[in-house]
Formats: C-alpha cells, sequence, structure tokens
C-alpha cells in the first residue's frame, strides 16, 4: 500500500473514504484498516495540504520530499490571495511562525489553535483567521512543513508538527525536490502535455513547461494521437509495446487518475460524458474503468446489512466486463462489510 501511495503521487484524502477506495482499488487483500492504521498508529502515512492546495496521505518516507517541494508555492502566492483573505504578507508571516510555535509537541483542535495564535500573537484578528477560510490560513503553515493532521478527538480535527509526530529528518532542497516530483509525475501519469501537469500542481502552463524542461534528456516529447505529449524517456519501449491488460476497476470518487486526466478525460470515453465524471462545485464522480477508459460511473449505498452498487456505464458493456465488475463489487463488499446487491441498467 505504501509503494503504491507513492507511486501515484499520493492519495487524494478530501473524503477519507475515497483515500481508503483509491488504496483498495489498487492493492490485492488490502485490510480494512490499513489505511487508518498507516495514519494514526504506524505514522508511515501523513495527511497534509499538498497539490492544488487540496488534502492528500503521503507517504512518511516521501514527506520531506513533497514539503520541499511544496514549499517553492509561496513564490506564487499573489496580491490578489492577500486581497480577498483580508491578510498581509507580514501578517501571515505571523500567524504561520505561530502555528509553528502553538503546535510544537501538542496536537490542537483548529479551535485550540485559534486560541493559542490568539495567545502568543496578541491578536483577536489573527486567531479568527484560523477559524475560517476553509484552511486557507492552515496551508502555508503546512507547506513550509509546520502543521500536519494528527488524530481526531470525536468529530474534532487536530492539528500537530509533523517534526513531532513523524520524527526530524533532513532537509530537501526544494528546486531538487520539484525536479523529483516532475519525475514521478510523467512516471505515474505520462504521456502528459505540460497544461496536464500544470494543473495537477497548480501553477500555470508555462511553469509546468519549465518543470518538464529541467528533466533533460530524463524526458521525451511524443505523440498521442497527434498530440504533442511527454513522458520520462526509460518508459518509451514499455509503453510502445503495451497491450490492452484487460483490466476491470472500480475507483472512488477524487480518485487520483480521474483528477490527472481531467484535460484529456473526454478522449477516454466513448463520448461527451465528461459532465457525469467532473461535476459542478470541483466535485468528482466514482467512475469504471476498463482498460484505463472511463466506460462509467457508480455509486454505493448501505442500506441496513446490504452495501448497495449501481453501476451506470455510458453504453452497453460486454459480458466480461459486467463479470468483472461484478467481481470488484464483491471485493469491496467485503472490505466494507455486508451483503452486496449489485445493480445495472435494465
Amino acid at each position: 500500500m505504501l509503494e503504491v501511495a507513492g507511486a501515484i503521487c499520493g492519495l487524494h484524502a478530501q473524503l477519507m473514504s475515497s483515500a481508503e477506495l483509491s488504496a483498495w482499488a489498487r492493492v490485492e487483500d488490502l485490510e480494512p484498516d490499513a489505511v487508518s492504521r498507516a495514519l494514526w498508529e504506524e505514522r508511515t502515512l501523513v495527511k497534509t495540504w499538498a497539490m492544488r492546495g487540496t488534502l492528500h496521505l503521503l507517504p512518511t518516507v516521501d514527506y520531506p520530499l513533497w514539503q520541499a517541494g511544496l514549499s517553492t508555492r509561496e513564490r506564487d502566492r499573489k496580491p490578489s490571495w492577500y486581497r480577498g483573505f483580508g491578510i498581509g504578507p507580514e501578517e501571515l508571516e505571523t500567524l504561520t511562525d505561530a502555528v509553528a510555535q502553538a503546535l510544537d509537541g501538542r496536537a490542537l483542535t483548529r479551535v485550540e489553535l485559534a486560541d493559542e495564535v490568539t495567545a502568543i500573537t496578541g491578536s483577536p484578528a489573527l486567531g479568527e483567521q484560523m477559524r475560517g477560510s476553509w484552511g486557507a490560513m492552515l496551508k502555508p503553515a503546512s507547506f513550509r512543513g509546520h502543521l500536519c493532521f494528527a488524530p481526531s478527538v470525536g468529530q474534532n480535527v487536530r492539528f500537530t508538527r509533523p517534526d513531532g509526530w513523524l520524527g526530524a529528518s533532513p532537509p530537501v532542497d526544494p528546486d531538487a525536490a520539484l525536479l523529483e516530483i516532475t519525475r514521478r509525475f510523467l512516471a505515474a501519469h505520462g504521456p502528459a502535455t505540460r497544461e496536464d501537469l500544470a494543473r495537477w500542481w497548480g501553477v500555470s502552463p508555462a511553469a509546468g513547461g519549465k518543470m518538464i524542461s529541467r528533466l533533460g534528456e530524463d524526458a521525451i516529447e511524443v505523440g498521442v494521437e497527434g498530440t504533442p505529449a511527454w513522458m520520462l524517456t526509460a518508459d518509451v519501449t514499455e509503453a510502445a509495446a503495451a497491450s490492452p491488460p484487460g483490466s476491470i476497476r472500480l475507483v472512488p470518487a477524487f480518485d487520483p487518475y480521474v483528477i490527472a486526466a481531467t484535460r484529456h478525460a473526454i478522449d477516454l470515453m466513448p463520448g461527451d460524458f465528461k459532465d457525469r465524471v467532473y461535476r459542478p462545485q470541483g466535485w468528482l464522480s466514482p467512475v469504471l474503468l476498463v482498460d484505463g477508459r472511463m466506460e462509467g460511473v457508480w455509486r454505493q449505498e448501505r442500506r441496513g446489512g446490504r452495501l448497495v452498487v449501481e453501476i451506470e456505464p455510458f453504453r452497453k458493456q460486454p459480458v466480461w466486463v459486467r463479470k468483472a465488475a461484478g467481481e470488484e463489487a464483491e471485493r469491496l463488499a467485503a472490505i466494507t462489510g455486508g451483503a452486496l446487491k449489485l445493480t445495472w441498467p435494465a
């Protein structure tokens, strides 16, 4: 599981259940509590804000790399960002330092952290910044390596310092980290355009292009049905010889594969079904993947002792696909508990 989480550049964790199912879809015989145990007991996964300022689960061994790469995001902070959140650069610096001080050796809820920031800075206004903004004021501290998630208490999320929770680690050069992150993105999601990388990392296309060009001969431009894209040079021969493996997967909402494919998703569909997957307010549907192609969406619901899985294909599927998808649904029921009721459209 940890190897898989590292290879796909983290498990997207806007919904914790989706992060768990993203791991389940890729790891055979994954134990039901494997992800939560890795997070809160073994501490081999860490939950923090990462790409595009969204929540991810990252392998602890890779945390120094990702934190160093994310620290470069501070270079992109524009005046409009400060105006939008009603805070200045100096105030943000004071706030970030106060968060680091407040969390030293402690795990605090958002309310407790806000109270501590107020006490440390003497500014109720800065403390109030911590209570709202959907985590916007927590992300700068996260990118600096001052904040990650700790075990919750009841319904209350808590935060702590990574160096105390995970242990101290040698710093990584931010530019070297960004280079390695680019390499890992292409290893997982190439061939990809500079726009694909830019959207995934949360920068401009020009910045995405510079990230790829820094790889030099380690990356090569290829054509994908007439569209120029980039992939790792070492992967070209294997990719050219690849054939469809007959794989069927039920991947959850916000799955990393679906996120990375956002810009060219329609090329992976049997028609223009993009609105069925990429929905309003940034919601991404669970997807039926057939040989990597998005062939439908699905949903699950607990009804008493049953797990009801409804699959809605975009077009009629052959028997082998329906059979394999049914087996995937059985696996899902086994890990979540309960008898399976699987439905397809009539």
